[in-house]
């Protein structure tokens, strides 16, 4: 596939980063080089290369390398903690790290490693050694986050990785310019690569560190038509000056993964640059689950992640989390059966996802079930109270942690950036926001007000740094207390 590529796309950009741009024909004609490099330095079909690189040509490079050569790649996401990075290394045993002048902080001894600087760009070398690929050979392996947890590599072959492909619907058009919005290292891009290969679109990585007005200039500069970014990162370039939809005319449609939009973000995005918001609902081990559609009703934009890609089937357990099963599912998690048979069963994965599937096809997420909590009997999901604090005009962002309580047994702390930080909003102000939506205990009964949310490599409000503000608050309250 990557040579017909090749052949097919040849003097079409491929790749473009700051300061650098490939076509099909010079990327792959790269990678056929460093596959050679690869092989020489004994890695062989079935051996897996980590590469702890910066999105970009590079990573891309590498990836097509070990696939000619049937070597399996994992990515190691740059915003990774050392231990992390230890306990990945020490699941995948690869064979090669390639990494990115990091070597000496590389954690562990007696892997084989390459510098980025040492990688070969002499495409006169001779041709990586034939090697027999099938489809269903392991081709990557995709790690979660790790964000509450050892992080799991999910295992992926070429007919898994092809399936999310063709399931790209809308998202992708022949040569279409894409704006990444997520590390290489994710999901998204693992799959993103063969969606790439058959339509012979740009990927255009943007500048680090990310800014609004970073992700303007390349908007505009590159012509590209499809745009990925996390909800705040839409939220700061509508902020921008000079963001309209005459100043990006190529721009078709934006997209924003894991969960429902803000009504509010939507009517923004869609009156300030004039194109449509669309929701794609995925995760590590799956990349492609569901997403809504542009000409969607508002209801279904704003409250839901759409209807299941093609090929995919959703369906709810007995305990209301969503079950997922299609040709876009994992194999399993690396070398650990026992995990893999607790989240796949009969080709059903277990998403974790608490939800609801409409009669008209529609998911719509409640929450995370390891995310919820028990205030006074009653079950309280943070992703549907998240939702209803972001639709108050007082809320620019906003998370909702769970923490013990006496009595009640736990309760809700809205942890809020506010639209202005001059005039935030007050506890009972959201509180009557939620009650008037929904349940009266679903509100939250402690207001923190921050500057940013953090978040997790994926770029997700991160809950455990949520939960130590919350704990250092208290602490700080403790010790202004006067003491008797």
């Amino acid at each position: 596939m990557l040579e017909l590529a090749a052949a097919v796309h040849g003097d079409i950009e491929a790749y473009v980063e700051p300061g650098a741009r490939i076509t099909f024909a010079e990327w792959i004609g790269r990678a056929r080089s460093v596959a050679t490099q690869f092989a020489d330095l004994g890695v062989g079909k079935g051996d897996v290369v980590v590469l702890w690189l910066p999105s970009g040509i590079d990573y891309a490079t590498c990836y097509a390398a070990a696939a000619m050569i049937g070597a399996i790649t994992t990515g190691l996401n740059p915003r990774l903690g050392r231990r992390e990075i230890e306990s990945i290394l020490q699941q995948a045993d690869p064979a090669l790290v390639v990494a990115d002048g990091l070597l000496d902080a590389l954690p562990g001894t007696g892997h084989r490693l390459l510098s980025r600087d040492a990688l070969c760009s002499d495409t006169s070398r001779s041709a990586p050694p034939s090697v027999e690929l099938n489809r269903r050979d392991v081709v990557a392996l995709i790690f979660t986050s790790g964000t509450t947890g050892t992080p799991k590599g999910a295992a992926f072959d070429a007919d898994r990785l092809a399936a999310g492909a063709a399931a790209s619907g809308v998202m992708s058009a022949p040569y279409d310019r894409r704006l990444t919005s997520t590390p290489f290292s994710h999901a998204g891009y693992m799959f993103k690569l063969w969606d790439q290969l058959v339509w012979g679109s740009t990927l255009v990585v943007p500048p680090t560190p990310w800014s609004a007005q970073g992700m303007f200039d390349v908007l505009r500069n590159e012509r590209v038509t499809v745009a990925g970014a996390v909800p705040t990162q839409w939220a700061k370039l509508l902020d921008v000056d000079g963001v309209t939809s005459k100043a990006l005319p190529h721009l078709r449609i934006g997209v924003v993964a894991t969960a429902p939009a803000p009504p509010e973000l939507v009517r923004r995005v869609a009156e300030g640059i004039g194109v449509p918001l669309v929701v794609r609902y995925a995760m590590t081990e799956c990349p492609t689950i569901s997403g809504t559609e542009p000409d969607d009703a508002p209801e279904v934009q704003f409250r839901t992640v759409g209807r299941p890609a093609a090929g995919m089937d959703v369906r709810i357990g007995s305990d209301g989390v969503l079950e997922v099963s299609g040709p876009c599912v994992m194999r399993g998690y690396w070398r650990n059966s026992e995990l893999t048979a607790e989240v796949l069963r009969d080709g059903w994965l277990r998403t974790g996802d608490v939800g609801v599937l409409g009669d008209d096809g529609n998911i719509t997420l409640v929450g995370r079930r390891g995310d919820m909590y028990i205030r006074g009997g009653y079950n309280v999901h943070p992703g549907e109270v998240e939702r209803t604090l972001t639709g108050h005009p007082s809320v620019k962002h906003a998370a909702v942690i769970g923490r013990s309580a006496p009595v009640i047994g736990e309760i809700g702390v809205a942890c809020v950036v506010p639209a202005d930080a001059t005039a935030p909003p007050t506890l009972a102000e959201l509180r009557a926001h939620v009650a008037s939506e929904l349940a009266d205990y679903k509100a939250p009964d402690e207001l923190l007000i921050v500057d940013e949310l953090p978040l997790t490599a994926m770029l997700k409000p991160d809950r455990l740094a949520l939960r130590e503000l919350i704990t250092q608050r208290d602490r700080d309250i403790q010790r202004r207390q006067p003491t008797r």
